[in-house]
């Protein structure tokens, strides 16, 4: 016996919204798994390699703010990637103080196995989305981040560790 998928329009809305965010979720969990599959490597620490590739010579603070995560989340994606030789980190020439990370060939490699997005298909498809969709979503969100209770330090955590 095959059963039939509720349609949108019975479903409540609270299960509607339920049901969308699991496909989203869904999507999430199967890109990262991909990511893993064809680089051996996470979500996160691809998209922190993608970047210092993109921008060789970033810091690790300039890695964290790109990718809206705490500093030592980032210095710890950095150090998985130095120990499997997949960048490198020199002090600057210009400043001794000041750390600069390349991207080695090694790691050149492992990007081209990745299609992309680097950042993840959430980001990806966010920043697609218009201002007026944004803000309105950003503020619905807020709402249920608010019923939730939920800990807001949570935000700086990347999707990939979750």
């Amino acid at each position: 016996m095959q059963v039939s998928k509720p349609s949108a329009n019975s479903a409540e809305p609270a299960a509607l919204a339920l049901r969308q965010f699991r496909v989203v979720f869904n999507a999430v969990r199967t890109h990262f798994r991909q990511v893993e599959k064809d680089t051996g490597l996470g979500g996160a620490q691809v998209w922190a390699m993608s970047l210092i590739h993109k921008h060789p010579g970033l810091g690790v603070g300039e890695i964290a703010t790109r990718m809206d995560i705490h500093q030592s989340t980032a210095s710890n994606l950095i150090k998985v990637l130095l120990k499997k030789e997949l960048i490198t980190m020199l002090k600057s020439e210009h400043d001794k103080r000041v750390v600069e990370l390349r991207v080695t060939p090694e790691g050149k490699k492992a990007l081209k196995k990745m299609p992309g997005p680097f950042e993840g298909v959430l980001p990806d498809a966010l920043r697609q989305l218009d201002e007026a969709t944004l803000s309105n979503l950003n503020r619905d969100l807020e709402k249920l981040v608010l019923l939730l209770a939920a800990d807001e330090d949570a935000g700086s955590i990347p999707l990939a560790h979750l």
